[in-house]
């Protein structure tokens, strides 16, 4: 089976919980063929690189959406008039007081339409006339109040932030999608934005899933009151906020109620027209029944993490100090480490020994600097005598250091773990923390009563009594802590595991595939052999002609379409970078069959001028880096 993963922000980058997740669904099956199709969200999440990817991962699209994307493409008189109309649509669907889903499904796949004729829509989203479209959405009768003061300044970041959010329309990606069996979708939003149209146009079955809800991240990220820089984390963040003034910088209101009103109608179309949705847990499904989704085509499957790293430290329930308390996560205001160091104060008045040790995977600096500044007014060095060195009973101490090389060694530094947070999704330490076998204590908050299930201690959030209320009945209990942490790691053995995740998509796959509808074009799965694909271009203009083999549109460079791409070739098929007149034709291959290695063959590029395409040697991986810039059509 042929599986397209789509992405945003997340693998095949090196960084990020997203990352982790689908590499081990993509090693766990490795009898499937897997196309990744990514979005990126800056240049520093490329230079970090890509993780090595296993064999059966053919072929690797990447697209940012933070480079400039003017494709240099000027429509004619008909054209800017399909675009109008296409434009207002949306635009009437995004404004409208009453939801109107109609209105916005038919502009957003008349654009994709007008895109998969034309070529880009970068000149015509940015133009005049989609500045004044949406002015007369915001004045329109029956237009949402929020937005019905839009002034000009909102008017031109809105439509600078939406040019943004709908470049996947002007992807060169859905000639491959559309010869995948299925489509599966890492995250909600402009993520799944390329499987809902290889899904309108071309019938593949599409699936979702959603470990943290795109439109949820998407109201945090834009609050009134916004977080510190670095935004809160997660495994699904939006990105930036383009025009709208940069990560954690909350837009003005107008602004702000439009791009919220985008999201609620993507995140409805998704929902609606998607063949299965999987969520992550209870609390992203219900997100999801709000917004339209229908029970029988949602499936909760929970994330899978490796068990056997915290093997030694959950079968040795005797490890760690009894009188130490954990916190393992991101150092940042979402997980509110200011209560939980007024809760520590608490719990020095009445158990003095205890310590407290703060493990950061990552900081916001600025709230680093205010807890470690906290911790130092509320509990002074304490030496044992005059002559010994004070120490502070609070620690902020880093995952990969002496004392913790690996999250195992954190977790396993004390008996009870805490989490603080005032906002979660899936709380990822909390589950690390039941693989150990710690006992825990947790706010009330996201997915984290469904993750405990009984197997710790949960307080409402905000509230630095009852969290060391709970710290203190189980430091005075040790006996109760062990058989917490017992039945913790039992029940986390049991869902939270590499094998049940990828043995719940193994099946989900096949079911799919086994009742998903026949193609648009009215062909079945597996009807024709890779190798005999012949490449097409969603974006070449009509006027291009058949000839064109993966050019790229005048005009069009590395930061509107696919930035690169890799592919690794499957036994029996070739694959060929050809250069035509000073730029690289991205996947056209030999007419002359297959070339020795090193050798060079004749490839004839959408101008009928020839070019020159170099062919792996049999010795060589089958891995070929292309950079898909200008090409003459």
């Amino acid at each position: 089976m042929r599986i397209g993963l789509l992405t945003e922000g997340g693998y095949p980058y090196a960084t990020g919980e997203a990352r982790l997740w689908c590499d081990r669904l993509v090693r766990g099956l490795p009898q499937h063929e897997f196309e990744l199709y990514a979005l990126s969200r800056s240049a520093e999440q490329e230079e970090h690189g890509r993780v090595v990817l296993p064999d059966h991962v053919t072929r690797v699209w990447t697209a940012p959406l933070w480079a400039p994307a003017d494709d240099g493409r000027t429509y004619s008189r008909r054209e800017r008039r399909r675009f109008a109309d296409s434009f207002k649509e949306l635009v009437r669907g995004i404004c409208a007081g009453e939801p109107e889903p109609e209105a916005f499904a038919a502009g957003l796949y008349g654009l994709a339409e007008l895109a998969r004729e034309q070529g880009g829509l970068y000149a015509a989203l940015r133009s005049e006339t989609a500045v004044r479209a949406v002015e007369s959405g915001c004045r329109a009768p029956g237009a949402r109040r929020s937005v019905q003061r839009a002034q000009v300044a909102d008017l031109l970041d809105f439509v600078d932030e939406l040019e943004r959010l709908l470049r996947p329309l002007s992807l060169d990606w859905y000639e491959d999608l559309r010869e995948v069996d299925v489509c599966h979708a890492a995250a909600g939003g402009i993520a799944a934005l390329p499987g809902l149209l290889a899904k309108r146009f071309f019938g593949v079955p599409l699936l979702v899933t959603e470990y943290g809800v795109q439109l949820r991240a998407h109201y945090l990220e834009h609050a009134v009151d916004p977080p510190a820089p670095g935004g809160t984390g997660g495994t699904g963040g939006t990105g930036g906020t383009g025009g709208t003034g940069g990560r954690g910088t909350a837009p003005r209101p107008a602004v702000r109620a439009l791009l919220a009103a985008f999201h609620m109608r993507l995140a409805a179309e998704i929902y609606a027209k998607a063949d299965l949705l999987t969520p992550g847990n209870a609390h992203a499904r219900r997100w999801q029944e709000r917004c339209g989704a229908t029970r029988d085509r949602l499936r909760t499957v929970y994330p899978g993490m490796e068990a056997d790293r915290f093997a030694t430290v959950g079968e040795d329930p005797d490890c760690g100090d009894p009188d130490t308390l954990v916190w393992v996560g991101r150092i940042e205001p979402a997980k509110d480490l200011i209560a939980l160091l007024h809760a520590f104060a608490e719990v020095r008045r009445a158990a003095p020994d205890t310590r407290l040790r703060i493990f950061a995977t990552a900081v916001v600096p600025g709230y680093l600097a205010d807890c470690r500044s906290l911790a130092a007014q509320l509990f002074p060095d304490e030496a044992a005598d005059a002559v010994t060195v004070g120490e502070n009973p609070v620690t902020f101490e880093e995952i990969g250091g002496p004392e913790a090389p690996s999250p195992a060694h954190a977790y396993g530094s004390g008996r009870v773990v805490v989490l603080s947070s005032v906002i979660e999704g899936f709380p990822i330490t909390l589950a690390e923390a039941m693989l150990c076998g710690r006992a825990t204590v947790s706010t009330d908050v996201g997915a984290v009563c469904e993750v405990i299930g009984g197997t710790g201690l949960v307080v409402p959030p905000r509230n630095p009594r009852a969290l060391a209320d709970a710290c203190l009945s189980l430091l005075r209990d040790p006996e109760r802590a062990q058989r917490l942490g017992a039945a913790a790691r039992a029940r986390a053995l049991e869902l939270f595991t590499v094998e049940q995740n990828v043995a719940a998509f193994r099946e989900i796959y096949l079911q799919l595939l086994a009742r998903g509808p026949a193609r648009a074009e009215g062909g079945t799965p597996f009807e024709q052999p890779p190798e005999a694909r012949v490449p097409g271009h969603w974006t070449s203009p009509t006027w291009v002609g058949p000839g064109a083999d993966r050019a790229v549109v005048p005009g069009r460079g590395a930061g509107s379409a696919s930035a690169r791409t890799e592919g690794a070739t499957p036994p029996g098929a070739q694959t060929a970078t050809g250069t035509a007149q000073g730029a690289h034709a991205a996947g056209a291959t030999t007419p002359g069959g297959q070339t020795a290695g090193g050798q060079t063959a004749g490839v004839q590029t959408a101008g009928g001028q020839a070019a020159t395409a170099v062919v792996p040697s049999a010795q060589n991986p089958s891995t070929t880096t292309t950079t898909a810039t200008e090409a003459t059509v």
